[in-house]
């Protein structure tokens, strides 16, 4: 029964994947650099838009990121209304709350300025307005929207969730308490700014974690099976550039080439997994951020050495050329030792940027739903190296806890 279900579950990817050759993978429209942020509103004016729905949280609002932006808006004569109450995760609840305030002030378009939360809040709610007669618990999986959206401008002031270039939405539902994905290609900004300015006052713990949030994105792309050759380069670019300023944009904050390297990574990552999808690292995440609201990136950059140690010797070809990339072995090694070191590497910037191990948190009552839940979203979708069975699913959570 294993052996069909594996037969299966290949066949619906490599359907999936020859699907997607024909679909629209135009990538946004950028404006790029330092106080690119300036650029937005008179580019806004320029597609004939008058009003926008700005969605942030409150975090950002009260650091006063956004004057720079009102500022301009005001300028150049183009209404505002914001959208402030963006939760950490975006309930089902809060992203109609979000559709509401864009039909009530007749909005004509969406800039989503923050991290993953902002982005994923605004895309569901863009769909939402297009779509008002579906409710988003029938928008959860593959090409359930299939309807362009109002002008959407997306400005990360992450470098890590790359939601700025990507077809998915993640959604929490209060009710079950799981995560799940939105991911349809009308979802993909069309124009997204750049900007290293709106980054530099990040924290360093949320700097370290987005950075290996997007590190996660760029490997799980690499390893998996759905790969082309824009994939293929994107995730190794990604690599290098994380690899190389991730640690500098953690430990000074204000190094502006790194920051806006890390906004490249960020975004070539984001550019590889939203083609060539994830896999049981962010099926795991995903379902510990539902359930125990875990920060994503943080669950990432925890679960992606646990889950790459358990796929053993179908990612050690992939992983050693990531060694290679990055010249972090003699070259002479086999790739079994490139990709244990490579892993190792991953184990070594967690420790240095103050990233856990293990968690504490999970409970032993929660594992049977959590395997479930993951494995629900992770089968028969994602195209992962190996894939797991339940027993291997478990194995791995446990791995996890303290």
């Amino acid at each position: 029964m294993w052996f069909f279900k594996k037969c299966w579950y290949r066949i619906y990817q490599k359907v999936l994947f020859l699907v997607m050759c024909f679909m629209n993978w135009k990538e946004p429209e950028l404006i790029e650099g330092e106080n690119a942020i300036l650029k937005l509103p008179s580019f806004i004016k320029n597609k004939g838009i008058n009003k926008v729905l700005v969605v942030t949280d409150k975090g950002l609002m009260g650091l006063h990121l956004l004057d720079p932006l009102f500022n301009e808006l005001n300028k150049v004569g183009i209404e505002y209304v914001v959208f402030d109450g963006v939760q950490p995760n975006p309930t089902i609840p809060n992203i109609e709350d979000c559709k509401q305030v864009y039909l009530d002030n007749n909005c004509e378009g969406v800039i989503a300025f923050g991290g993953g939360s902002p982005m994923d809040c605004a895309k569901a709610a863009a769909a939402r307005v297009v779509k008002p007669k579906q409710p988003v618990r029938k928008m959860r999986g593959y090409l359930k929207v299939s309807k362009k959206l109002p002008p959407f401008f997306a400005v990360p002031t992450t470098a890590g969730t790359g939601s700025e270039t990507t077809v998915a939405a993640v959604v929490t539902d209060p009710e079950t308490h799981e995560k799940n994905a939105i991911s349809d290609p009308c979802l993909r900004p069309k124009y997204a700014v750049l900007d290293p300015a709106l980054t530099t006052g990040l924290p360093p713990h949320i700097t370290s974690t987005t950075g290996m949030d997007a590190l996660t994105h760029a490997v799980e792309a690499y390893i998996g099976k759905s790969n082309v050759k824009s994939t293929i380069r994107y995730s190794e670019d990604a690599v290098k550039l994380i690899h190389a300023n991730l640690e500098k944009a953690y430990n000074n904050g204000k190094d502006i080439e790194a920051r806006e390297n890390m906004l490249k990574a960020s975004f070539y990552a984001g550019s590889a997994f939203t083609r060539a999808f994830v896999g049981y690292v962010h099926a795991i995440a995903h379902n510990l951020g539902g359930m125990y609201n875990t920060p994503h990136g943080l669950a990432n950059a925890v679960i992606l050495p646990y889950v790459l140690e358990w796929y053993g010797a179908s990612v050690y070809k992939p992983l050693a050329k990531l060694a290679d990339i990055i010249n972090l072995t003699d070259k002479s090694l086999s790739n079994e030792e490139k990709a244990k070191a490579y892993i190792a590497e991953i184990r070594r910037m967690n420790k240095s940027m103050n990233i856990p191990d293990k968690f504490d948190f999970v409970k032993e009552e929660d594992i049977p739903t959590l395997v479930q839940r993951a494995l629900k979203e992770g089968n028969p979708g994602y195209p992962v190296p190996k894939i797991m069975r339940l027993s291997d699913c478990e194995q791995v959570i446990r791995s996890l806890m303290k």
